[in-house]
């Protein structure tokens, strides 16, 4: 018999650690600074702390509610390794007995020496990044890990019995690319009935192990940006759990966050598992016929951080009691995407803090609603009146809504959002700065080394003045200058020593925003953001970037690059107010970008880059809502741009997503040059680029800076010969992936060397 279901859950829990303990004993495992009997000692304290927290804050100890979820890297990988994915250049990482140690793990994940890692691209709507999994017709699918079997059983000897949750079998198939080798035409779904036995497998030992439910996430079954037929994946959904659920022993939850699940609600409530839970936060409550399964409703936000309407949230939960006995209270997604503590944020404001819920907020808050399930609305009310009210407070208070700003954007017109034509731009651009072929240039930020993180540290604690800072600062730049010209770049930059974050750095300086100083949100891997909180209206006060632009420019004959961060991408990467339209509040910072673009071409900088990394992260996944999100995108970028003249190049950047979806809103973005993530994916971009017609500046990334190895000089020289005979070279430029800050000097001083004898190398072939 199926146990019961627990009436209040999360999907998952932030895994970094509150202090990123994960991310140092991680870096300094690679470090070689620390051994593994260490790290999986930090690992282990992680887990039994947050373990210990769930239950402090309401979810019970033996009834599943608390999630295992924790992963040293990504959970794709995770569940990848698991069943034996691992790409033939590994093999020999694997040891004797099938298995592959952490050592593997990692070098899968970041690659070393001529081994490649696995490509990396964004999950789903969200600015975590997934390893894509390799499968081909010569994959052998085995348990070829029991890490999380040894974790059931490593929380059941501490006296919980938690839920394992693993990525689900047709989502790790969906989010896979075919494996080197595999004929043209082939789709890792075809191997879907080879994996099912091993996904079985690994129910049985996590049930011996202790568990009672099991949690398989599959996101993928919202998404209509997933290119594989519907048809297919709907016939993949009915094959899967008519497996895993014929002879279940132990509970199946099936997961489907970030949206609605609309034509695969049927197929799941048909199939013989036991519980589902729906995104109903970015998802209806459904209609339709009613269930005897579990229906788990996601009502709490897991991917923003606003402490929201709980009395709505539960009148979701009572409207699904018309389709089901059995209703419990879920947060929509995992809380990974958020920080843990609302409450280990000195430095905001009382009334601010009083409008969020962090993850452990969150959690409270699943279960006060879950207390209203089992003793009916009147045991909450003073809770639900108390969320309203903090509502109320929000929407009325000081710099939410701004006269000025609005009245501003209520102003514009279609002028401010156009430029010159293109062929008149590029004359005017090839007269101002007269680059040679192949213009090479990187994408903005220099290693952020520990001497910088800790002067820093030093003038935020009031240990230096502001001169003495900015002096140091001075310095770094002079250093970075020096160096991009001994290398020979063709465009420098000034390397970025002032800004903690792309996005932070400008909320730091525009109203309208906060930030903070513990919210730490795990991007990819070991790699933490703290995303800022935009609440109010946005507005420039003065001047941000131009100060340090116009030195640069003082120390070198080359042009040198202003660098800001767009107006989608500041959003994306932000906690965003959710009380008006995102495409509102894009063109509120778009015109704080429009101003300060105007001062750095009026202090005679030419060529600026607005960077927009998260353009395809944002797309909605229903098709129904893409033309809208890139209607204004596209718009809010152009708004920002379209002030200058035609002599100034304006650059973009985009980075680790799938281009090919977005090629036309990246063409109507009418940038001079657009730079944009190849390398890790060896060009995958370019014939699409092709075949699209492109026809402005491009630059292929040709070094992929997420990885610790260095290109070598063939490898970049193969990529740069493939773009130059897809696409026209007039348009080609060379650079990184990406910005450079998470490197060290000494690999990157060696992969930008080989950059340039690769490029001088096809240069002297043209």
């Amino acid at each position: 018999m199926t146990p019961t279901f627990p009436t209040g859950t999360i999907l998952g829990y932030p895994r970094i650690g509150r202090r990123r303990e994960l991310k140092r004993a991680v870096e300094a495992f690679w470090k070689h600074d620390i051994g593994v009997d260490e790290l999986e000692q930090t690992a282990a304290g992680l887990r039994a702390a947050t373990r210990d927290r769930l239950a402090a804050l309401g979810l019970g100890r033996t009834d599943s509610s608390i999630p295992e979820s924790f992963s040293f890297y990504d959970q794709v990988l995770d569940a990848a390794v698991t069943v034996g994915a691992i790409p033939e250049r590994f093999a020999d990482l694997i040891s004797d007995d099938g298995t592959l140690d952490l050592a593997g793990y990692f070098t899968i994940a970041r690659g070393e020496g001529d081994k490649a890692p696995l490509e990396m691209t964004k999950w789903f709507d969200s600015n975590y990044h997934y390893l894509v999994p390799e499968i081909g017709p010569s994959t052998q699918f085995r348990l070829a890990s029991d890490r999380l079997v040894r974790e059931v059983a490593e929380a059941k000897a501490a006296g919980y019995v938690t839920r394992p949750v693993v990525v689900g079998p047709v989502t790790l198939l969906l989010l896979s690319k075919a494996a080197d080798g595999a004929p043209a035409g082939f789709a890792p779904l075809s191997t879907l009935e080879q994996l099912l036995p091993v996904y079985s497998d690994l129910l049985d030992r996590l049930a011996a192990a202790g568990a009672e439910w099991v949690q398989l996430d599959e996101p993928a079954l919202v998404s209509e940006s997933i290119e594989t037929p519907r048809g297919e994946v709907l016939a993949a959904v009915q094959t899967a759990y008519g497996v895993l659920g014929a002879d279940r022993p132990l509970g199946i939850l099936v997961a489907a966050p970030y949206g609605s699940l609309d034509d695969a609600l049927p197929v799941l409530e048909a199939a013989p598992i036991d519980a589902i839970a729906l995104d109903l936060v970015k998802g209806a409550v459904p209609a339709g016929a009613t269930t005897d399964k579990v229906l788990v409703g996601g009502v709490i936000d897991g991917h923003n951080i606003w402490r929201g309407d709980l009395a709505s949230a539960f009148g979701k939960l009572e409207a699904l009691r018309a389709l089901s006995p059995h209703v419990s209270v879920a947060t929509s997604t995992n809380l990974f995407h958020t920080p843990h503590d609302v409450e280990d944020e000195p430095d905001l404001s009382a009334q601010l803090k009083s409008w969020l819920a962090f993850a452990d907020q969150k959690v409270a808050q699943v279960e006060i609603l879950a207390r209203g399930l089992r003793d009916g609305r009147d045991a909450i009310q003073s809770e639900l009146a108390a969320a309203s009210a903090a509502l109320a407070d929000r929407h009325q208070a000081a710099g939410v809504r701004d006269g000025a700003v609005r009245q501003r954007v209520a102003g514009l017109d279609d002028s401010a959002f156009t430029r010159s034509d293109y062929e008149t731009r590029r004359a005017a651009q090839d007269a101002a700065f007269g680059l040679p072929a192949l213009p090479t240039t990187t994408i903005g930020s220099f290693p952020q080394t520990g001497a910088i993180r800790k002067e820093r540290a030093r003038f935020t604690k009031g240990e230096i003045d502001q001169a003495e800072y900015e002096g140091f600062l001075e310095q770094e730049i002079r250093d970075v200058v020096e160096l991009q010209e001994r290398i020979g770049l063709d465009v420098l930059v000034h390397g970025e020593p002032e800004r903690n974050d792309m996005v932070q750095y400008f909320a730091e300086n525009l109203d309208g925003f906060a930030v903070t100083v513990n919210g730490w949100v795990q991007s990819y891997g070991s790699r933490a953001t703290r995303p800022s909180i935009l609440w109010g209206d946005v507005a420039r006060p003065a001047p941000i970037t131009v100060r340090w632009s116009t030195f640069t420019q003082s120390l070198t004959q080359k042009p040198v690059k202003g660098m800001l961060t767009g107006p989608v991408t500041i959003l994306a990467w932000s906690f965003v107010r959710d009380d008006q339209p995102l495409g509102e509040t894009a063109n509120q910072v778009a015109l704080a970008l429009r101003d300060e673009i105007a001062d750095l071409e009026a202090a005679g900088i030419g060529i600026i880059q607005v960077d927009e990394p998260a353009l395809r992260e944002l797309l909605p996944l229903k098709k129904r809502d893409q033309r809208a999100y890139l209607d204004w995108s596209v718009g809010s970028f152009k708004l920002a741009t379209s002030g200058v003249v035609d002599a100034t190049q304006i650059h973009t950047h985009l980075c680790y997503s799938e281009f090919g979806v977005v090629l036309d809103a990246i063409d109507r973005l009418d940038a001079d040059v657009t730079s944009i993530e190849s390398a890790r994916s060896r060009g995958e971009v370019v014939p699409e680029l092709k075949r699209s017609g492109f026809a402005r500046g491009i630059g292929p990334g040709v070094y992929d800076i997420h990885s610790p190895r260095v290109p070598s000089e063939a490898e970049v020289q193969e990529l740069l010969e493939a773009a130059v005979a897809a696409i026209p070279l007039r348009q080609v430029w060379v650079n990184p992936d990406c910005g450079l800050k998470t490197r060290g000097y000494d690999e990157t001083v060696a992969s930008l060397e080989n950059v340039l004898a690769a490029t001088r190398a096809v240069r002297a072939k043209l």
